[in-house]
C-alpha cells in the first residue's frame, strides 16, 4: 500500500512541477530553461514565510504572484523579441535562469533552508499512515490538470490558444492578438513554475539549486507529452511509477536517471511522443 501511494504522489509532484513548463511549451514552442529558477523562487517564497512567521498556506498565493510578476516581466523584455527566433529564446531563458539563481544567493545565501510545511502530521489510507501532505498533491494535481484543460479546451481563451498554435499567421488575419496570447501564457506558465517550487520545498528543502534536477525530468516530461495536460499527467503517471520502483527495488541513484532514460528510449520509438499517433 505504502508503494502505491508512493507511486500516485510521485506522480503528482511531477505533474505539479512541469505543467508550467507544459503551458509555456504548448503555445509558445520554447522550452523555458528558467524553470528550474522559477521552482527555486517559489521555494524562497515559502522560505520568506516562514521567517516571517505567516502561515505556511500564505506561500502559495505569494509564489503564484511572484511568478505571474516575473513572468509577465521576462516575456515582454526578454522573449518577445526572440519569437521568430526559438533557439536563441532558449539560450536567453537558460541565462536568465543563471541571473535569477545569482540573485537568490545574493539574497539568501548559499545555505541549505527549511520551510513550515501547510499541513503535518499523517493521514491513515487503508491501515496506513502517509504524510498528509505527500497525500494533499494527488487532489491538487488532479484538479490542476482538469483546470487547465478546461482552460485551453473549453475557454475563449483556449480556443484562440488553439489557433495560434495551429496557424499563427492565420489566426493574426483573423482579429487573434497572437502576442497578447503569448504573454498571458508564458506569466500563467511562470506562475505554475513558481507555485510547483512553493508546493514541493515542504518535502525537501530550499537552496539555490534546488530547481535544476526537477528541470531535467520536466524537461524530458514535456518532450515526451507533446501539448496536451492530459497526455502530460499519463506521462507523469508512467514514468513516475518506473522511477519509483527502480529507486525501490534497485538503486535511488539509478532511479534518479530512469526519467531520463524512458524519455530517451520513448522518443527514439515515437519522435512526437505519446499525444501523437
Amino acid at each position: 500500500m505504502v508503494l502505491l501511494l508512493d507511486l500516485m504522489t510521485t506522480a503528482s509532484m511531477l505533474f505539479v512541477v512541469t505543467a508550467g513548463l507544459m503551458m509555456i511549451f504548448g503555445v509558445m514552442k520554447i522550452v523555458n530553461f528558467a524553470h528550474g529558477a522559477l521552482l527555486t523562487l517559489g521555494g524562497y517564497a515559502s522560505y520568506v514565510v516562514t521567517q516571517l512567521k505567516l502561515d505556511p498556506w500564505l506561500g502559495w498565493p505569494l509564489a503564484l504572484a511572484a511568478g505571474v510578476v516575473v513572468g509577465m516581466a521576462v516575456e515582454w523584455l526578454i522573449v518577445k523579441p526572440l519569437y521568430k527566433r526559438p533557439l536563441d529564446a532558449i539560450l536567453a531563458t537558460w541565462g536568465l535562469g543563471i541571473v535569477i539563481g545569482q540573485l537568490i544567493v545574493m539574497a539568501f545565501g548559499r545555505e541549505v533552508q527549511f520551510v513550515d510545511a501547510p499541513l503535518s502530521g499523517t493521514w491513515s489510507v487503508f491501515g496506513v499512515d502517509y504524510s498528509a501532505y505527500r497525500l494533499l498533491l494527488v487532489p491538487v494535481a488532479i484538479v490542476l490538470c482538469l483546470l487547465l484543460t478546461g482552460l485551453l479546451n473549453g475557454t475563449r481563451f483556449g480556443i484562440r490558444t488553439r489557433a495560434v498554435i495551429m496557424n499563427e499567421d492565420l489566426a493574426s488575419g483573423l482579429g487573434i492578438h497572437s502576442g497578447w496570447v503569448r504573454f498571458v501564457t508564458f506569466s500563467l506558465g511562470a506562475g505554475l513554475g513558481t507555485l510547483a517550487g512553493t508546493m514541493i520545498t515542504p518535502l525537501s528543502s530550499v537552496d539555490p539549486n534546488m530547481g535544476m534536477p526537477w528541470l531535467v525530468s520536466a524537461f524530458m516530461l514535456v518532450m515526451v507529452s507533446g501539448h496536451s495536460m492530459l497526455s502530460l499527467m499519463f506521462t507523469c503517471l508512467v514514468f513516475g511509477t518506473c522511477q519509483v520502483l527502480v529507486s525501490t527495488y534497485a538503486s535511488p541513484v539509478l532511479g534518479g536517471l530512469t526519467i531520463a532514460v524512458l524519455a530517451a528510449v520513448t522518443l527514439r520509438i515515437r519522435p512526437k511522443g505519446f499525444a501523437h499517433g
